[in-house]
C-alpha cells in the first residue's frame, strides 16, 4: 500500500503536531482510507521529508505526528518557466508537467497574441502542490500573478533568459544549453507567436537569448515542456538518479 505523500506549510519537528488542511483531512479519510495511526510522508520546502503518522482524523479535520526525517532539504534547480496565458486545460497541463520537471517559477505572462485575460493561479498553485506531492520533489514550485510581458521583463533579476523564437533564425536551444548552468529562465509565447515588435523588444533586452526549437511548429505547452526538458538534460539536474523514498519506480525504472 503506498504511503500518501503531503505538503504542509507548517514546521516539521519530531513529536510536535501539526494539523492538516480540511481538503487533506477528507483526502485521507474519504479517499484514501486511512486512519489514526496510518503512515504519511510529509515536507514543507524548508525542512527536508518526514515520516509520521496520523495522529487523529475526523471528517475534515486531521492531524499529523512527524517522527523521523528521511530525506534533508536539498537545494533544487533555479529553473523557471514564462508561459504565455493560454487556455485553462493547456495552462493546467504546464502547472502539473513543470512542477515534475523541476520549474522552481511559473510565471504566466499576458502578451499582444494571448487569447485569454485571466490565469486562475490559486487553481494552478493546487495542481503544483499535488504533482509536487506525487513526483518526490521537496518543494513546491511558486505561482506568480499574471502580469503583462513588459513588466514582468522590466523587474527582472537579470537572469538568463532563453526565448523561443518561431522565426527560427536563433540556434537550437540544444546548442545554447550544453553551454550554460542554472540558474536559467524559459520563456514561450502564445498560439500563433509573439508579434514582431515582441521579439524585438526582447532581442534588445542583455539577459536575452533567443532560440529555436526545431523545424516544427509546436502548441505552446509543448514548447514549454520540451524546453524545460532540454535545459534540464543538459544544464539541469538531470543527472541525479536517486529515487525518493517512499516513492514506486516509474515505467523504466
Amino acid at each position: 500500500m503506498s504511503i500518501p505523500r503531503l505538503f504542509l506549510d507548517q514546521p516539521l519537528e519530531p513529536g510536535r503536531e501539526v494539523p492538516a488542511t480540511p481538503g487533506q483531512a477528507h483526502y485521507l479519510g474519504h479517499v484514501m482510507r486511512r486512519g489514526a495511526g496510518d503512515a504519511v510522508l510529509l515536507f514543507n520546502g524548508r525542512d527536508g521529508e518526514w515520516e509520521a503518522r496520523i495522529a487523529g482524523i475526523r471528517k475534515d479535520r486531521a492531524s499529523f505526528l512527524p517522527e523521523r526525517q528521511v530525506r534533508q532539504q536539498e537545494a533544487e534547480p533555479d529553473l523557471r518557466l514564462l508561459v504565455a496565458a493560454v487556455k485553462r486545460d493547456a495552462m493546467d497541463w504546464m502547472a502539473e508537467k513543470a512542477t515534475e520537471l523541476g520549474a522552481s517559477l511559473i510565471q504566466p505572462v499576458f502578451t499582444r497574441r494571448s487569447v485569454v485575460d485571466r490565469v486562475n493561479t490559486g487553481r494552478l498553485a493546487g495542481i503544483a502542490q499535488e504533482a509536487a506531492e506525487q513526483c518526490g520533489r521537496l518543494t513546491v514550485p511558486r505561482l506568480a500573478a499574471a502580469l503583462p510581458l513588459h513588466a514582468v521583463l522590466d523587474a527582472w533579476d537579470g537572469t538568463l533568459l532563453l526565448v523561443g523564437d518561431e522565426r527560427r533564425t536563433a540556434p537550437p536551444i540544444a546548442d545554447a544549453a550544453k553551454r550554460l548552468r542554472l540558474p536559467l529562465a524559459w520563456l514561450v509565447g502564445p498560439e500563433g507567436g509573439f508579434e514582431r515588435a515582441e521579439l524585438d523588444d526582447l532581442r534588445r533586452r542583455a539577459f536575452v537569448t533567443t532560440v529555436a526549437l526545431g523545424p516544427r511548429i509546436l502548441r505552446a505547452e509543448t514548447a514549454a515542456v520540451a524546453g524545460l526538458v532540454v535545459l534540464q538534460a543538459l544544464a539541469g539536474d538531470w543527472n541525479k538518479t536517486e529515487l525518493a523514498p517512499g516513492l514506486p519506480p516509474g515505467p523504466g525504472q
